[in-house]
């Protein structure tokens, strides 16, 4: 019998893996997806939106500049400042709260939109992140999601990276969100309609070095990897995402342009 899994202090590796690096250095260049998202949505002016998760806040100054009253959660507190310096910036008003997205401190049914972009979904307990989402949004709101899919490159880089860093035992991949089926899955009867399509994000770096040097250098996930690996492991993870990396532009010699499909989610709560 698999030893239960200890959802807490998981979380607690999760939580200094996506604090270490500088995730705000990645995340703004994702601002499209937030955009494309409110679309989606179909976001409305003073409509109550929750983004949950919400890194540096792109799906939150897409719905702020919508004209909706919103709230930005994440479990790293230094996102949300990165987030609530972008608001004042643009002069939009955003509530910023740091919260797990496992037990958001809302009550049920108090937004008429829950939206998330490349963020519950790394969460350890899914269900109860999926729960969560339901709950808070109103019967007839919309829940919007972006996640990487298991085939996309970012999918792949996380492949990749299992292979250095095994997962914990007993957690299913946050690639699992990047598929319909186990939205489906996930969600249940909580939903009265889920729609899902297969959008691309295109990452635009000098070359397949200069992607390395600004992920391992910003963003959490590869940042630790290479961390914690001795120099011989490291020296085979950068071969091997290299390769991953060159199979994938589409740009030729001269550039980096490494389209990566995500899988864009709009379901209505029952």
């Amino acid at each position: 019998m698999n030893a239960p899994v200890d959802f807490d202090a998981l979380k607690q590796r999760q939580m200094a893996t996506w604090a270490s690096g500088d995730y705000a250095v990645i995340g703004t260049t994702l601002q499209i997806v937030g955009e494309r998202l409110a679309e989606a949505c179909d976001l409305r002016c003073d409509e109550r939106v929750l983004d949950v998760a919400a890194g540096n806040g792109n799906a939150t100054l897409a719905a702020a500049r919508r004209g909706c009253r919103v709230v930005s959660t994440d479990y790293v507190p230094r996102l949300l400042e990165l987030g609530a310096e972008r608001a004042r910036a643009e002069h939009l008003v955003v509530e910023f709260r740091e919260a797990d997205a496992e037990a958001l401190p809302f009550e049920a049914g108090s937004f008429d939109a829950v939206v998330s972009t490349f963020g519950v979904m790394f969460t350890p307990d899914q269900p109860k992140a999926a729960g969560e989402l339901a709950r808070v949004c109103r019967a007839g709101g919309r829940i919007g999601l972006a996640n990487w899919t298991p085939e996309g490159f970012i999918g792949q880089v996380f492949k990749v990276l299992s292979g250095y860093i095994p997962p914990a035992s007993g957690v299913r991949p946050p690639s699992g969100w990047g598929r319909e089926e186990y939205l489906h899955e996930l969600f249940g009867d909580s939903v009265s309609e889920l729609r899902a399509t297969r959008q691309t994000f295109n990452f635009r770096y000098r070359s397949a070095a200069h992607f390395l040097e600004v992920f391992r250098t910003w963003y959490g996930p590869v940042h630790k990897a290479f961390a914690s690996l001795p120099e011989a492991d490291a020296a085979a993870l950068e071969r091997d995402l290299t390769q991953l990396l060159e199979r994938s532009n589409r740009a030729g010699p001269a550039s980096l342009v490494i389209p990566s499909e995500y899988l864009e989610v709009v379901a209505v709560r029952r």
